[in-house]
């Protein structure tokens, strides 16, 4: 029997996660959008939640709790419903420790897992995106090319989040016929790092551009070392991580809209009982269930290890889709309110279609 009930430690993340967010995020994110910055003291509020930390076994000084995709979807979903720029830097260490975790050789674990594991927010970023509307993950254009004992790359990444102050980088490159990952510090030779990127939404969160100009890595720097690493496993939990978020940012623009249409008076009566607002609610309503249910099933199949290349694509293409859809509805409902600041529907749209056209942002 399927069920989509959740645990009881799922509905105590689910709550404590929707508390945190609805106290720490909703209230700044408006001015952290216009500021185009997040706090250092909110960094490190959520860092001190240990959602970072609490996943990494405690022979590198983690908590050693055991890691649940589904569970991590459910806790960005709620992150995202207080602001998404916001939940993507809160969760944003976790995508270079879980695949090292996953990953990694015993050195590299010992190596870079207890970074992870301070006082203070760490960050290490993952390197997926590149520039260009052809961009494709599985199909990278950086190369990594065998140079004595070990590589040299060759590429640009665009869009690596908090890479302003990232001290390493996951950066997946095509080697040969196959798919890398190579862990690249940041004050490698050859690494240029560019000023802050300039985003239509998500400007609170810091990305930037990396370029790479024959940066040679040692051997001991491939993920996973001689037998390498699952890169497509890596890029599906990238991709559902980010469904969770897009899920959270639509919830809270149903949510937002929903007591709105019913106070709005137009000829008479609430709009809520116009027949388009409501057919058009109804559909905002399914469109956020569906997007969870695929959402969950891509995560399903990684938290038991199985390969989800084709669920974290299908789910990744229908949740890009339909989440610009509830966005742009919910600016339409608001009207002539809805594209200016007073509300926060318009902020929602430009991290909706900001998000959608994105890659390895995010690691459950």
């Amino acid at each position: 029997m399927i069920s989509f009930g959740l645990t009881e430690d799922q509905e105590l993340v689910r709550d404590t996660m929707r508390e945190f967010a609805a106290e720490m995020l909703r209230p700044i994110g408006r001015e952290c959008d216009e500021n185009s910055s997040i706090p250092d003291d909110f960094l490190q509020s959520v860092w001190d939640l240990g959602l970072t930390s609490t996943q990494i076994p405690e022979a590198f000084g983690g908590a050693g709790e055991e890691r649940s995709p589904v569970t991590n979807a459910i806790l960005l979903e709620e992150l995202a419903h207080g602001d998404a720029a916001l939940a993507i830097a809160a969760v944003a260490p976790s995508q270079f420790a879980n695949a090292i975790v996953d990953h990694g050789t015993e050195a590299q674990k010992k190596k870079y897992l207890p970074l992870f594991c301070g006082d203070r927010y760490h960050a290490a970023s993952l390197a997926i995106v590149e520039p260009g509307p052809l961009s494709d993950p599985f199909r990278p254009r950086a190369v990594a090319e065998a140079k004595g004992d070990g590589f040299v790359l060759s590429g640009q990444k665009s869009f690596v989040v908090m890479g302003d102050r990232a001290s390493h980088f996951l950066v997946v490159a095509r080697s040969g016929e196959s798919l890398d990952a190579f862990i690249v510090p940041r004050e490698a030779e050859g690494l240029k790092i560019s000023e802050l990127e300039l985003n239509m939404g998500l400007k609170a969160l810091p990305t930037v551009t990396l370029d790479l100009e024959r940066v040679e890595v040692g051997a001991e720097d491939r993920l996973g070392g001689e037998k390498g690493a699952d890169v497509a496993a890596i890029i599906s939990n990238s991709r559902a991580a980010l469904c969770a978020v897009q899920v959270g940012l639509c919830r809270a623009v149903l949510e937002f809209c929903v007591p709105y249409t019913k106070e709005r008076v137009a000829f008479d009566e609430p709009i809520a009982k116009k027949q388009s607002i409501a057919f058009r609610m109804a559909e905002m309503h399914i469109g956020v269930e569906t997007m969870r249910y695929l959402t969950w099933q891509a995560a399903s199949l990684l938290e038991h290890s199985e390969p989800a290349v084709r669920e974290a694509r299908l789910a990744r293409t229908h949740v890009a889709e339909r989440s610009v859809w509830i966005a742009d509805n919910g600016i339409q409902i608001f009207g002539g309110h809805g594209f200016i600041r007073e509300y926060p529907v318009e902020m929602w749209f430009r991290a909706a279609r900001t998000l959608s056209v994105l890659e390895g942002a995010l690691a459950l």
